[in-house]
């Protein structure tokens, strides 16, 4: 089989990256027959399918968000078990991203497509870490694909956190982040940092974070920050999604420094913009030294680009010796900074 023929079972329709041998959809977004769902964030797992394929822990995040359209029939796939699905055989892969997310490995007749969905390189303490699989075709990512997009090591970010939380103790750290997984890495990493006071939650970052820690993720002491007064709050951490930054609940803090965690705000404009006191550069996404060292290491002939940044990754790839195509898939989000506020 030729990398050509790739794209006559595997390729995007009206519903999202489809493989007709399988009869099945990835990370579609709208219903659809019989899905496989890569991770539980919002522009990924879509309600209403008839047959959800996933990870046990997306599953669940799935019916915690979605709740009666979480969809029909659920199956869980736990990472690395074999599934035949029409002529394919599909296994799971960790990818990184957030707690249960996964690669889709797909193996039909002799050749190996890897859809990756969103992932990470760096260490995570809420989730299984990315595994490289070798592979023909690598569906890949590209939220932060320009070479100007290097994220920072995380402990430094924390570290400059933390100082700024003991240089100013009459003062809340009003801290935006997405709230399926980078908030609950960002406690997790505050936590193995030292910190070990009380951490506030906005209401809606409240339930996932149970739910992290019902599946024996540490998180520490989290109180509500709804009844709470002013003044205890002063020189503490406060979780919240990113909306509620500028937002009047935050008046309820006590003088907050604004923080942003994401990768954007490599991007001074967008620290900017958002009136961000603190940018934190922390990102569940891969950088662009990442993606390039992922794309090495798959040892994929042919590499697809499914959102963000695909003309520059493209030309790189293309630049590497392999075959390179941008798909546009409908309906992706920079989850990154995004005003997500489900729960």
């Amino acid at each position: 089989m030729t990398p050509e023929q790739f794209e006559t079972w595997l390729y995007p329709d009206e519903t999202g990256l489809y493989c007709a041998p399988g009869a099945f959809h990835i990370d579609p977004h709208r219903a659809t027959e019989t899905a496989i769902v890569t991770h539980g964030h919002a522009d990924h797992a879509r309600p209403s399918h008839k047959h959800v394929y996933a990870s046990p822990e997306t599953l669940a995040i799935m019916n915690l968000r979605l709740v009666q359209q979480a969809g029909q029939h659920h199956h869980a796939m736990v990472s690395g078990e074999v599934v035949t699905m029409g002529d394919v055989d599909v296994w799971l892969a960790p990818a990184g991203h957030v707690l249960g997310s996964m690669q889709v490995v797909i193996e039909w007749q002799g050749q190996r497509a890897v859809v990756s969905g969103d992932y990470k390189r760096r260490p995570d303490p809420t989730c299984a870490s990315f595994e490289v699989v070798p592979c023909d075709l690598f569906v890949t990512e590209a939220t932060f694909g320009l070479p100007v997009f290097r994220h920072e090591p995380d402990d430094r970010e924390i570290a400059r956190l933390l100082t700024s939380v003991a240089e100013q103790p009459e003062r809340a750290h009003l801290i935006g982040a997405y709230g399926l997984g980078k908030c609950q890495r960002l406690i997790a990493l505050i936590r193995a940092a030292g910190h070990d006071a009380p951490i506030w939650l906005h209401g809606a970052t409240e339930k996932m974070c149970a739910f992290y820690q019902e599946q024996g993720i540490e998180l520490g002491e989290l109180l509500p920050v709804a009844g709470a007064e002013k003044k205890d709050m002063a020189g503490s951490i406060v979780m919240a999604p990113p909306s509620a930054l500028q937002d009047r609940w935050s008046r309820r803090l006590p003088d907050a420094v604004t923080c942003f965690a994401s990768g954007w705000m490599r991007v001074r404009g967008r620290a900017r913009q958002r009136g961000v006191e603190l940018p934190l550069i922390i990102s569940d996404h891969a950088d662009w030294p990442e993606l390039i060292q992922t794309i090495k290491e798959t040892g994929a002939r042919e590499v697809w680009v499914t959102h963000g940044r695909e003309d520059a990754l493209c030309h790189q790839i293309t630049k590497m010796g392999k075959k390179a195509r941008a798909l546009a898939l409908v309906g992706r989000e920079d989850e990154d900074d995004s005003e997500d506020v489900a729960p």
